[in-house]
């Protein structure tokens, strides 16, 4: 019994002897790191700036400065002055055909002959005139399809690069104040107003357009 008594006391000096050691060690020499603004401020936003979440494109001006659009427009329009000329001589025909008639009485067998070939001939032009017609706009409209498709994939292209989760439709047409129609329009656009620097027009124009492409429209200024 009386051991162990001295083993617990020789234990108790020991432990009081490391912690009066501890209690009189010196401080250390450099205070602890503390954190600062700096550490604790969000990560370094990239070189390439901030988000634009918000942009604008006029497609109005797109369709009109749109190299292969107008190629294809003009190249169309050529082909309905060539029809509307061919059907220019049909009609000629046609009211030639109708002053001959004039030089026969009614009921006589060549009156009879071209009243017939009129009545078929102005039958044919009629029918040939609405179907060149249905074909001339089907085919313009497919042409305006396909350059809104290539506008639209450039818009979204142009808007995952620069980081741009919307882009509305805007008009920037300059508005003649003397004319009541775009005076109207003017007022009622959806934008009222817009910083120059969300434009995205002249990028996404530059893109359909293509660098190698001579008499491209310059970027505009606002």
């Amino acid at each position: 019994m009386k051991r162990q008594l001295a083993r617990l006391i020789c234990l108790a000096v020991v432990s009081c002897m490391h912690v009066a050691a501890f209690a009189q060690a010196p401080a250390p020499t450099q205070p602890l790191a503390q954190p600062t603004a700096q550490s604790l401020a969000a990560p370094p936003v990239s070189s390439a700036g901030p988000a634009t979440h918000v942009a604008v494109i006029d497609v109005g001006y797109i369709f009109k400065n749109h190299t292969r659009f107008k190629l294809s427009m003009d190249k169309m329009k050529d082909e309905v002055m060539a029809a509307e000329n061919d059907l220019k001589s049909e009609r000629d025909r046609i009211n030639g055909l109708v002053e001959q008639i004039k030089g026969f009485n009614a009921g006589t067998p060549e009156y009879k002959k071209l009243e017939a070939e009129v009545a078929k001939a102005q039958g044919e032009f009629n029918v040939n005139a609405q179907l060149q017609k249905k074909d001339f706009m089907d085919r313009e409209a497919k042409v305006y399809l396909q350059v809104y498709t290539e506008i639209e994939k450039s818009v979204a292209q142009f808007a995952r690069e620069h980081r741009i989760a919307i882009v509305h439709r805007f008009d920037g047409e300059s508005i003649d104040n003397s004319d009541r129609n775009q005076i109207l329009r003017g007022i009622t656009k959806p934008i009222v107003y817009l910083e120059s620097g969300i434009d995205i027009t002249p990028d996404v124009l530059k893109m359909l357009n293509g660098p190698a492409v001579a008499g491209a429209a310059a970027p505009r200024t606002r």
